[in-house]
This record gives structure tokens, sequence and C-alpha cells, in this order.
């Protein structure tokens, strides 16, 4: 996968009092695979935002997105969701896993709506591998409520692999867990960054967790800063 920003902008507007503010100014950024990258910077800088755009959940105020030499851009909102599903995987801060089902079904639910009918029939033995590898195979019909914040975290993780991304955006992966469980899942996202060949692209305010990755850049007034 190529992911490549060219002088992005993003500005948010006030319109009960006609205020533009600018959280992102002229970026440019080229993501290859095997690449790994941390985003650092203060609360409220804008890094969430950049992911977000990076993963086509959120658009630019100006510039060009393209993905495999494609105009995203130019893409429906139906093929934007089909890249999302089958070629990019999300970490979040907070899991985001549904209570009320259990580790294995939460792990398989976005392989429930992927059409490639071989990578669907598959999807189960490869949670069953994922699970395996995160050391979670004997807590699979455990609901989320059950387990602890790091096993939650790590079930993500497995997650947004189930459809074998081409890349992983992750936003403060570590932001909600101890130093332990933090530690866990920073060795495991490099791990399977490696293993797996895949891109990784981490927003954290966690230095130990960008010290991972091969590239850091620092997000500071709307400018990407390595």
């Amino acid at each position: 996968m190529n992911i490549k920003l060219e002088n992005i902008f993003k500005t948010y507007s006030n319109n009960s009092v006609s205020i533009q503010r600018s959280v992102i100014e002229g970026i440019s950024l080229t993501i290859q695979n095997k690449d790994s990258i941390a985003i650092t910077g203060p609360s409220g800088c804008g890094k969430t935002t950049l992911l977000n755009i990076i993963g086509t959940l959120d658009k630019p105020t100006s510039g060009i997105i393209s993905i495999n030499n494609e105009d995203i851009l130019k893409l429906s909102d139906v093929n934007l969701a089909k890249i999302r599903n089958q070629k990019i995987g999300f970490v979040f801060q907070l899991h985001h896993l549904l209570p009320q089902i259990n580790l294995l079904e939460n792990v398989l639910l976005p392989s429930l709506i992927i059409k490639d009918k071989k990578l669907r029939n598959s999807a189960r033995s490869r949670a069953m591998d994922l699970l395996k590898k995160l050391g979670l195979e004997d807590k699979i019909k455990q609901f989320p409520g059950q387990l602890s914040g790091g096993e939650c975290q790590r079930t993500a993780v497995a997650r947004a692999l189930i459809n074998e991304p081409e890349i992983i955006l992750a936003d403060e992966p570590t932001g909600s867990l101890d130093q332990e469980s933090a530690e866990q899942i920073g060795n495991l996202l490099s791990y399977i960054h490696m293993e797996q060949n895949v891109a990784l692209v981490i927003v954290t305010h966690s230095m130990e967790l960008a010290d991972k990755m091969d590239v850091q850049y620092k997000l500071q007034n709307g400018k990407l800063i390595k």
C-alpha cells in the first residue's frame, strides 16, 4: 500500500462567530509498505484529525490524498467504506468492544460485511490464530466486562487485523492502560508490523511507544516536524 498526502489543510469553522481554526497546515506525507511512523504532539494539536484523514474517516479542507495512486477524495462514501474495511485496521484509545457479545464475536465483526468469500470463510480460523498469538485463546467465550483493560485492547488489535489490512492506524492505543499493559501493546504492535509486513502509524503521547517506531514526527503549529 502507498498512501500519499499532498499539501493537506484542515480548518474548522465556528459559524456562530465566523471564526476559523486551522489545525493542519500544508502537511505532505508518504506512507509505504513496512513503514512504522509515530506522530507525537500536545493534546489538541490535531494528531487525531490527521490520523482520521489518513484513514479516510475525515476529509481535508484542501489538498490531495491518494491510496495506491487513486485520488480517494473523488470516491463515493460506499467505496471509501470498502477501503476502510479491507485495507485499513483501526486501533483506538478505547477498545470499543461490544459488551453484549463475546471476545471471539467481537474480533469477527469486521469480517461479516466483507465480500471476498474466501477471506470471509476463513475468518474464524484467522481469528483463532490471532487470539492464540495474543495469549487470549482461553478467553474467547468471555465478554469484554470480564476482561482486563489490556486484554480488551489486545482483542481490539486482533479485530483490526481480522481482514488482513495493509496498514494499521492506532490512536493513543496505550493511553488508557497501566504501564505493564501499555508495554505489552507497544511490543505487540511492533511485532505485528514486522511479522506481517503491514504499515503502522501511531498517534501517541508516549515517547516509549514512539521510540519503537522507525520514524518519528511531531505535530506542531499544524505542521509535521521530523
